[in-house]
């Protein structure tokens, strides 16, 4: 129907620039935008990847039928190790919080289960961290902050409920 218009390379820093200001502001989608904009241009650049990740998750909590298949989807263009495992625990962390906000049956449970996976990349990135950069062991004890608050705990045998027949 349209033709995008394509982003002359030298605008790029701006643009992404424009994109994290979007984020900030809460809007997510006009952020997205962008980093599709600057993904045109060069499909691997890894800030913009990251922003679009971020993006995408920024909008897990407010109820859009976005799920975590396509922030799955920009990981895996990540190339950079720590930054797949940091992020795929920055996901996970996000549709935890998520499910706690929905606050449905069983949504503690999930929620839990979730964030304890998310410890788990957050500690495969801290093994693999460079220098001087404790962001992984900062998300590793928001979760467990996030489990102690809300007494989350994992589903048992006996909390799960029988088929309705």
């Amino acid at each position: 129907m349209f033709e995008l218009k394509p982003l002359h390379p030298d605008s790029i820093p701006t643009a992404l620039e424009k994109a994290t200001r979007y984020r900030l502001l809460g809007e997510s989608g006009e952020a997205e935008s962008i980093c599709l904009d600057v993904l045109r241009v060069v499909p691997d650049h890894p800030q913009a990847l990251v922003t679009l990740l971020l993006a995408v998750t920024d909008r897990f909590e407010k109820g859009y039928s976005i799920g975590a298949t396509r922030a799955h989807e920009v990981l895996e263009k990540l190339r950079d190790e720590y930054e797949r495992a940091y992020y795929a625990g920055l996901i996970t962390e996000r549709q935890a919080k998520a499910l706690l906000k929905q606050n449905s049956p069983g949504s503690g449970f999930d929620a839990y289960e979730l964030l304890r996976e998310a410890m788990d990349h957050y500690q495969k990135a801290e093994s693999l961290r460079p220098a001087g950069n404790d962001d992984a062991l900062l998300r590793w004890n928001a979760c467990a902050r996030i489990i102690m608050a809300n007494r989350l705990e994992a589903r048992s045998e006996g909390s799960l409920e029988p088929p309705l027949e």
